[in-house]
């Protein structure tokens, strides 16, 4: 059993290296290959995605915890609640991001996939931030469930779990091998391609986190599959519009 202890302090500071380290990389690919969108449009699909992000992750967050939305509201705290730090998720973050972007592109007018410069970027700054997680340990809402196995954590409390946060860098190392690679691909794919990854993996490593299950999953889990829907919904509607206008 691995001793690595309960760090809540360095939570934040990961979280903050991990928004200087995308945001690092997103610049490099961008000077490096340019961009499918002018200036202008960049900034306000990055501002859209910011937004979305925000409220998407503290909306699932809170999604998460029920029964304490429900105790804060019969004490009359639920503002407090609502306003208090923490209670943010990565797949919220994303699905809420995604969202936002495709609202602002319909409505400036923007028809061009977009995302594919923010898929590498997301990897990193993921797993960087994940590092400030496992070092939180019992303080942060993600560590896994107890376990056996040789590599397993010891946070603090004498229990070995599952170091759920180093099986989601090393995925993020592989997805980001992925997204990042020179074989040419449709635009947009690279996205879908880490956006579809991200919320498979989630699906299934949630499975070794202890969370409250609502039939079989928790709230993060039947997020993903709401997400990997939408993804195959977005990705055949050109195909059935053109269909559509064949026929015309």
């Amino acid at each position: 059993m691995i001793p690595i202890g309960s760090h809540p302090v360095w939570h934040p500071v990961f979280e903050t290296l991990a928004y200087a380290a995308g945001y690092a990389v997103f610049r490099h690919f961008r000077e490096r290959q340019g961009d499918v969108v002018a200036e202008p449009q960049r900034w306000t699909v990055l501002a859209a995605a910011a937004v979305g992000a925000l409220l998407g992750s503290r909306l699932l967050g809170l999604a998460e915890q029920g029964p304490t939305i429900e105790a804060a509201w019969r004490s009359g705290h639920l503002m407090m609640l609502l306003l208090s730090p923490g209670g943010k998720t990565i797949v919220g973050g994303l699905l809420g991001g995604w969202l936002g972007v495709e609202i602002v592109k319909r409505s400036s007018g923007i028809h061009r996939r977009t995302g594919d410069l923010v898929a590498l970027p997301l990897c990193v700054g993921i797993a960087v931030g994940r590092i400030g997680c496992l070092l939180a340990g019992l303080a942060d809402d993600t560590f896994g469930k107890p376990t056996s196995l040789p590599w397993a954590v010891d946070l603090g409390d004498g229990i070995g779990r599952h170091p759920v946060q180093v099986y989601e860098i090393l995925f993020l190392i592989l997805l980001g091998l992925m997204v990042s690679t020179r074989a040419k691909l449709p635009e947009g794919a690279r996205f879908r391609i880490f956006l579809g990854g991200y919320l498979a993996w989630r699906l299934v490593i949630d499975f070794l986190k202890p969370q409250p299950l609502i039939d079989g999953m928790n709230v993060i889990q039947w997020s993903c599959v709401g997400g990997i829907l939408l993804l195959i919904l977005d990705e055949i509607r050109p195909w059935t519009e053109m269909h559509d206008t064949a026929k015309v």
